[in-house]
């Protein structure tokens, strides 16, 4: 049997190019929003990591829920998911910057 013929060079880097656009599922289960903070790399960065983790905390309490994994499968990987979180804030944090708010007694 031939072999179909090679498509032409321009189809395959078009293809390649190209982003397929998410599908009604895909943004169903991870749905975003936009990010409304101050605009620096590293925060809009830290904000795509916290909403993935918690789409994925609602997604392993609903399994647990369901009764498709356990609690403490559950935890661990909450755990875990939690510790990657920490250690992304503090690689995307600015040199000597403080993300953290002011408490109480700290001026504004």
């Amino acid at each position: 049997m031939p072999s179909p013929p090679d498509p032409p060079e321009d189809a395959e880097k078009k293809a390649d190019d190209e982003v397929p656009p998410a599908t009604g599922l895909e943004e169903f289960l991870n749905p975003t929003s936009r990010y409304y903070g101050p605009f620096t790399l590293g925060q809009l960065a830290f904000n795509a990591n916290l909403q993935e983790f918690a789409n994925r905390v609602g997604l392993l309490v609903a399994l647990e829920t369901g009764n498709k994994i356990t609690a403490e499968e559950a935890y661990v990987q909450i755990r875990r998911m939690w510790k990657r979180l920490k250690k992304s804030r503090k690689l995307l944090e600015p040199p000597g910057g403080d993300n953290q708010p002011p408490t109480d007694g700290e001026a504004q």
